[in-house]
């Protein structure tokens, strides 16, 4: 009895031991992959920021590749060469990680800005962050819904045709499209269905544009 206690204890220890391991790897990958996201947005070569932060390329690749736990003075050294805060480099780490489940025919249903008659949009999920903004939908067309070949807004967009038939516009150019086609496209040209072939008509559209700043 005694020596399965003993066991209990082990396997707790070395599991405990092995989760640390784990969250200190997730630790180093997320300084690395924040440091050199700074790095490429400063124009910086490894070696430019090696020398500004006191350090050899060898060492700061390690450390962008999450292979190296860095110190606090390296942490430090790294931030000023960066021109940010030591807690910028761990901003990551402790970030929520969201996630949208959708069941089939399920999908929040909406009328975005400009919608047009009998084009049913169903949302699949939404993600803002400080830079990017993506919508998933899909869209419903129907033998009743109006043709709009003129959509226009900013960003891009990606179309994917899961049922039925159409001829979509882009920018002058029509294209035949089917199950399993595509589309990806800039959306500030003017774009939309023009002919409706074979209905009821489902397509996924991801749109993705620029966060509007305040």
């Amino acid at each position: 009895m005694l020596e399965e206690c003993d066991n209990n204890k082990v396997a707790k220890f070395v599991s405990a031991a092995a989760e640390r391991d784990k969250r200190a790897n997730r630790l180093e990958m997320c300084i690395g992959r924040e440091v050199r996201e700074l790095r490429r947005k400063h124009n910086m070569t490894v070696t430019e920021l090696a020398d500004l932060a006191g350090l050899s390329s060898g060492m700061l690749s390690k450390i962008e590749n999450g292979h190296t736990s860095p110190s606090l003075a390296t942490l430090q050294s790294l931030s000023i060469a960066l021109n940010v805060s030591v807690t910028a480099l761990m901003r990551k780490f402790e970030e929520r990680r969201d996630v949208t489940f959708v069941a089939a025919g399920g999908g929040l249903k909406i009328q975005r800005r400009g919608t047009r008659a009998g084009h049913e949009y169903r949302v699949l999920g939404h993600s803002l962050d400080e830079e990017i903004n993506m919508e998933p939908f899909v869209i419903t067309l129907t033998d009743k819904s109006e043709i709009f070949p003129a959509f226009e807004h900013e960003g891009t967009e990606f179309l994917y045709v899961l049922e039925g038939r159409m001829d979509y516009h882009h920018g002058g150019a029509s294209h035949a499209m089917g199950p399993g086609d595509s589309l990806f496209f800039d959306a500030e040209a003017a774009h939309g269905p023009e002919n409706l072939i074979e209905t009821p008509i489902r397509f996924v559209c991801v749109i993705v544009h620029a966060t509007a700043r305040a």
